[in-house]
């Protein structure tokens, strides 16, 4: 078990302010429907939600640099939007968070990618996505890697988040990793089942259960089969390390040095996943920039996603609720 003090954790996340991070994935944002529920249709028996409130939020890979922003980092966005009405809120947010737009790249091909939640009563009912899942055009691919070049020398880690939906093309994926190895720079990755297996030497690779079942094509239940999941994904990819996240029991955690620990899961009470995975990588990052050790780092990153799991709907870890969370949690 992996245990973190209070004094460490402030250390730590006093090292991570400022650090430039490369953000490369699939960008989109998150709307929110929020309502209440008094009737079903009587047209088909679907609840009728009243709507109170609507509210846009980043998602995806946009989410990580959010997450990143809030921890004190200087996140820089590599994905692709829309020429659409959700684009200009896209730029909104960016400007709200404060966040460049330097490696955004529009396309009048490609819709901005949203997801509609539609909550009644504080419940998930319904979620609509509008999106493209295909991968980028060669132009589009090159224009992606120019954007990486250029933006990597100005940070010190790379986060690759990917969710399908095209942006993560295997040459961009061994581009940045390549140069990101010459630069000697934290390469993090959170992979989706298409192209699991390009991202060889990165840093970190952040699996979940199912998506490291489906790309070794065999059950994983047990503690033993975890751990020689774990240490086949990182002797194949040649990986610093692996981090597979559990769900409710946590985080497996493999190192080069074949070091394995296992990380318990700190939610005290679900409310909504949407947008852990995100706060995962994006502290662990920070983490590691901040001078942590692996172990370290995946403690602060189980503990972010804890936080992250009792709010409904998607939100960004913050500094000062990690700090305040681990010293709550240490005073127990």
């Amino acid at each position: 078990m992996i245990s973190i003090s209070a004094p460490r954790v402030d250390h730590i996340i006093k090292n991570m302010q400022d650090k430039g991070v490369l953000v490369i994935g699939d960008v989109m944002i998150d709307e929110y429907l929020w309502g209440k529920v008094n009737r079903l249709s009587p047209e088909a028996p679907v609840p009728i939600i009243e709507i109170e409130e609507e509210s846009l939020r980043f998602g995806g890979a946009a989410n990580v640099a959010l997450n990143l922003r809030t921890l004190g980092c200087q996140p820089i966005i590599v994905g692709v939007i829309g020429k659409d009405r959700m684009a200009d809120h896209f730029f909104e947010l960016l400007e709200k968070y404060q966040l460049s737009a330097a490696g955004i790249i529009q396309s009048a091909d490609r819709p901005t990618t949203v997801k509609t939640r539609i909550i009644g009563e504080n419940q998930h009912i319904a979620r609509v996505d509008r999106e493209k899942a295909t991968y980028l055009d060669r132009k589009q691919i090159n224009q992606a890697i120019e954007r990486i070049d250029t933006l990597m020398d100005k940070t010190e880690a790379v986060v690759m988040q990917d969710y399908n939906k095209g942006v993560l093309h295997k040459d961009i994926i061994r581009f940045s990793i390549e140069k990101a190895n010459i630069n000697k720079q934290i390469t993090t990755v959170d992979p989706k089942f298409i192209n699991f297996l390009e991202y060889s030497q990165a840093t970190v690779f952040k699996p979940n259960l199912r998506e490291a079942s489906q790309a070794l094509a065999r059950m994983i239940q047990t503690e033993d089969e975890i751990r020689m999941a774990a240490k086949t994904l990182q002797e194949t990819l040649n990986l610093g390390s692996v981090l597979l996240t559990l769900g409710s029991k946590g985080m497996a955690l493999y190192e080069a040095s074949s070091d394995y620990s296992r990380v318990p899961a700190r939610t005290r009470k679900v409310a909504d996943v949407s947008g852990a995975g995100d706060t995962v990588i994006s502290t662990l990052t920070a983490a590691l920039l901040g001078g942590a050790s692996m172990k370290e780092a995946a403690s602060l990153a189980n503990y972010a996603a804890g936080v992250v799991c009792e709010e409904v709907g998607i939100v960004p870890i913050e500094k000062e609720r990690l700090s305040s969370e681990i010293k709550n949690r240490s005073n127990q």
